[in-house]
């Protein structure tokens, strides 16, 4: 006990302000690593990894196995390798946050008359709530700084005014607009029947219904791939829900939904540095709590 306290005090003693840097530096990689990784596949595949690497290393180490040695050293280049692909949309989706991350003013030009955007809230809680009686599916995405261009050539270009009747006309069943997608950006609908990636996270494999379809899995995919928020009406349940920074609230009454809505799109005051930690780490500064 007494060598293991002079091995802490030797290590204090040798550290300077360079020593400390280096060390928070890794940790902020780590932590950016893991926090990318949170409520993920991937986060199952990184606890394989690491136990495999320690039981490994132990193994190695405390056992002389020449010949198994041997393999593992020189098989640990081909698995470097391999966790590049292992990890593929993980490490792309990271990157993607990082590119947005990387300018201080919003990249679009989505920016109206906070007149025009109340207005554009009613209208989408009063469309919600009667689509919700009714029980017809929807989902609709309201950019925010992101750019969704990119989505709004998937579907069929509208480039009209937001109205209840127009959302309601859009979603009623088997209609040709119905499935996929409404896209509103800059207080109009841009585009209807608009094709959303789907989330690739496991948070919804978690509810405790297991009904959840695309519309769910799309709202949720694009809130992990951009600063969009999606206002989801279940099929099945008539339930409302809302997504934003991969993360959704479900069964959601209409005076909530404007609230949150309206939390989302009030005039913005937020200071440069602040809007880069939100594009990055957007978890931190969820408005639906």
């Amino acid at each position: 006990m007494a060598n293991f306290f002079n091995n802490i005090l030797f290590i204090f003693q040798r550290l300077n302000w360079t020593s400390v840097l280096d060390i928070l530096l890794v940790t902020l990689i780590f932590f950016i690593l893991l926090y990318s990784l949170r409520d993920t596949q991937a986060m199952v595949l990184l606890r394989g990894v690491i136990f495999l690497v320690v039981a490994l290393v132990l193994l190695t180490t405390l056992v002389e196995l020449p010949a198994f040695s041997w393999l593992i050293q020189n098989a640990l280049p081909a698995l470097l390798l391999a966790i590049p692909v292992i990890f593929a949309p993980e490490i792309r989706r990271a990157l993607e946050r990082l590119g947005r991350a990387g300018t201080f003013l919003p990249t679009t030009t989505n920016h109206i008359p906070s007149t025009d955007m109340q207005r554009v809230i009613s209208v989408v809680v009063e469309a919600a709530a009667r689509l919700s009686a009714r029980q017809h599916g929807a989902l609709i995405v309201i950019q925010r700084m992101d750019n969704l261009e990119q989505y709004v050539e998937t579907g069929v270009q509208m480039r009209a005014h937001v109205t209840p009747e127009l959302l309601l006309q859009i979603f009623y069943p088997d209609t040709p607009l119905h499935d996929g997608a409404v896209i509103i950006a800059n207080g109009r609908i841009v585009a209807a029947a608009c094709v959303m990636p789907l989330s690739a996270s496991g948070i919804l494999n978690r509810t405790p219904e297991r009904q959840l379809g695309l519309r769910h899995r799309a709202a949720l995919g694009i809130s992990e791939v951009s600063d969009a928020v999606s206002v989801v009406v279940s099929e099945q349940s008539g339930s409302i829900s809302i997504s934003h920074a991969g993360r959704m609230i479900r069964h959601i009454d209409p005076e909530r939904l404007e609230n949150i809505l309206a939390a989302f799109f009030r005039p913005d005051t937020t200071t440069p540095q602040r809007i880069w930690l939100q594009r990055f780490f957007p978890y931190l500064f969820r408005k639906d709590d």
